[in-house]
């Protein structure tokens, strides 16, 4: 079902509109020069139904060439739900871009996405992420830059965002252009215990991964050396 009615368009703009709905806290304002220029909505046409018509819709460019008014009910549906993903299509692409990394920058810096549910994370601010840049995949999810492992959003109203509007590139990118962004790794980690003894095949587990730690460390280490010799 769709929330749209034109009462509620009539007094915001289309995108104010699409942002204030619940659920889409998540996206950030995409600025108008970058949905104008076409370049940057290369290839998009062809993943969109009634392009054209969502164009104008998203862009409050609606005239008598696109007047929704007219058309039935379904194809009016069919419009608006296309105008939603085109947004988010269009979204994919502008948080990979400066502009797009320094909103939600500040998003992040605010807490916006939520924090990590692991206990052992203290509360690591998380940020979006796709599981895919393919739509229709999985929902969003929520990456933590600290376990760097990823977590479903904990209100169900976000199970309904798909995780191609946020692509698989852009948290590690944000990392990488803000490296103060990025905590440091937690060393300490949740221990089974039986009668205050570890579990022997964990135990065993954890100390396998210590080592595949260490070595890694190890490497890395040389490889650094190598480039300060060369």
């Amino acid at each position: 079902s769709s929330n749209y009615s034109e009462s509620d368009v009539s007094t915001a703009y289309w995108i104010e509109w699409f942002l204030s709905l619940k659920g889409n806290e998540f996206f950030c304002e995409i600025d108008e020069d970058y949905i104008n220029d076409r370049f940057n909505l290369t290839g998009i046409s062809a993943e969109v139904p009634h392009y054209q018509e969502a164009f104008a819709l998203m862009t409050d460019n609606l005239d008598a060439e696109h007047d929704l008014d007219n058309l039935p009910d379904q194809v009016r549906m069919e419009i608006e739900t296309s105008a939603r993903h085109l947004y988010g299509l269009i979204h994919a692409r502008f948080v990979i871009t400066t502009r797009g990394l320094v909103k939600m920058f500040e998003k992040l810096r605010h807490a916006e996405y939520g924090r990590c549910p692991r206990v052992l994370c203290h509360n690591q601010a998380v940020l979006p992420v796709g599981l895919s840049d393919v739509p229709g995949y999985r929902s969003v999810m929520l990456y933590c830059p600290r376990c760097e492992d990823v977590y479903a959003p904990p209100s169900r109203r976000h199970a309904v965002v798909d995780g191609a509007y946020f692509g698989t590139t852009f948290p590690h990118l944000l990392l990488q252009v803000y490296p103060q962004l990025m905590p440091t790794k937690p060393n300490d980690r949740y221990v089974p215990k039986i009668f205050g003894f570890k579990v022997h095949s964990v135990a065993a587990e954890q100390r396998k991964q210590d080592e595949i730690r260490e070595e890694q460390k190890r490497r890395l280490l040389v490889l650094a050396n190598d480039e300060v010799e060369q």
